[in-house]
């Protein structure tokens, strides 16, 4: 039953991820467009070529984009193989958060850290999504995932943790790795290794991680992945040193492995190389 409504749940939402990115895209190239659709909260659902209002029938996660065969119904255009894959996505990162989530969800705080890591994890794909075609990390997706991060991390500390200081002192630590070192590098270069957005990013993954040995392990496996993309391309010449790579999508992913996984990856690895 869980896992039919985690699905039903996350094909609505990685549909509303779709339509969250295009508008807050939309509005970013006309930030003084008064067009009612592109409102995040009132908006309408629209074709991106037509803009056609789309009908609820237009709009049931993957059974539709299936059924239209890919193509807008009122202008025949294309429509992006994203809508689904996103929509998809979604589903199975509630799913695999759900069957290996690190804690015991009959206990009430670790209920109240997955529930926030899944509203989170919304804000996190829609980022993923934006970074990744677009290459920038917008305030109005990051800020609201910080809140609802932030809410849940410290009202866990607050409410369940028997040890508030020491959960404290683990957060700022994570924070300090996983924005810190960012801002570091962000100061040192000049905006030139890395963009601030990565530095804001580093604010909500430190949050929902909140343990600064994951969160070591967060940043190593978004370096690995990026280097294991880029490495490739600059052999074969699709990639030149001069071009850039979007981080936040290797951080995001790098992210929900810490989360889930994170205190295995460590434990193994401090049996296998630690006294």
């Amino acid at each position: 039953m869980v896992v039919a409504i985690l699905v039903v749940l996350g094909l609505c939402l990685g549909s509303f991820i779709n339509a969250l990115v295009w508008r807050v895209h939309e509005q970013a190239k006309s930030p003084k467009s008064k067009e009612k659709n592109l409102s995040v909260l009132h908006g309408r659902s629209q074709c991106p070529h037509c803009r056609h209002e789309l009908a609820w029938y237009d709009l049931i996660p993957v059974a539709s984009w299936l059924m239209l065969r890919s193509r807008c119904r009122y202008c025949g255009k294309p429509i992006s193989w994203q809508y689904p894959v996103v929509e998809l996505a979604m589903v199975l990162v509630f799913i695999v958060s759900y069957l290996w989530w690190p804690g015991d969800l009959s206990v009430t705080g670790q209920k109240l850290l997955f529930c926030t890591w899944l509203a989170s994890s919304v804000g996190l794909l829609a980022l993923f999504v934006y970074d990744w075609r677009w290459m920038l990390l917008p305030n109005r997706i990051l800020y609201p995932t910080l809140a609802v991060a932030g809410v849940g991390r410290l009202s866990y500390i607050a409410f369940y943790s028997a040890d508030k200081p020491h959960s404290l002192a683990l957060l700022a630590g994570s924070l300090a790795i996983t924005s810190g070192i960012f801002l570091v590098l962000y100061v040192f270069s000049r905006g030139q290794w890395i963009g601030y957005g990565d530095v804001r990013l580093g604010l909500v993954t430190g949050t929902l991680i909140a343990q600064p040995s994951q969160a070591f392990l967060m940043i190593f496996l978004a370096a690995l992945m990026g280097t294991a993309l880029a490495v490739p391309g600059l052999a074969s010449g699709k990639l030149k040193v001069t071009n850039r790579l979007p981080f936040g999508p290797f951080l995001i992913t790098a992210t929900g492995i810490a989360v889930l996984f994170g205190g295995q990856i460590v434990g193994w690895y401090q049996r296998l190389f630690l006294p």
